[in-house]
């Protein structure tokens, strides 16, 4: 089965704090409208740091800044095998202007569960749902 090498940035409000993170429903392909966090595939020669700043800025016009790595997800869809490094990402510059995705929402730890996640993402909610205030 490909593998494919993805990233994807949990952006928050404020680092240390968590209170609210950002997440985009999916505007197109097999998984439209289902809710994600925004990122991309890992180009050749690339570390996933500098992958996820360059997806961030290509997908919503937006400079951020990669801190720590939550968890490296593994998820067999039914064509290919996702690799997903997911970091926590802070805005540094930019509106997060919506290129790709069809939505957006800033979600707090008790509105996680309020959208349909695609299934690699939503195996992520427990681990950032601890790390938020």
């Amino acid at each position: 089965m490909k593998t494919i090498k993805v990233v994807a940035a949990i952006i928050c409000d404020d680092i240390e704090k968590k209170n609210k993170i950002f997440a985009t429903a999916r505007g197109y392909g097999e998984h439209k409208g289902g809710w994600e966090f925004p990122g991309g595939k890992v180009e050749p020669g690339e570390t996933s740091q500098q992958a996820l700043v360059r997806e961030i800025m290509e997908e919503l016009n937006t400079e951020i800044k990669v801190f720590d790595l939550i968890d490296t997800i593994e998820y067999d869809y039914p064509t290919f095998h996702l690799s997903m490094d997911c970091f926590w990402a802070e805005v540094v510059s930019g509106s997060l202007e919506l290129k790709e995705a069809e939505a957006s929402k800033w979600l707090t730890r008790q509105q996680l569960d309020s959208v349909a996640w695609l299934p690699a993402d939503i195996t992520l909610i427990e681990k950032i749902r601890a790390n938020m205030n």
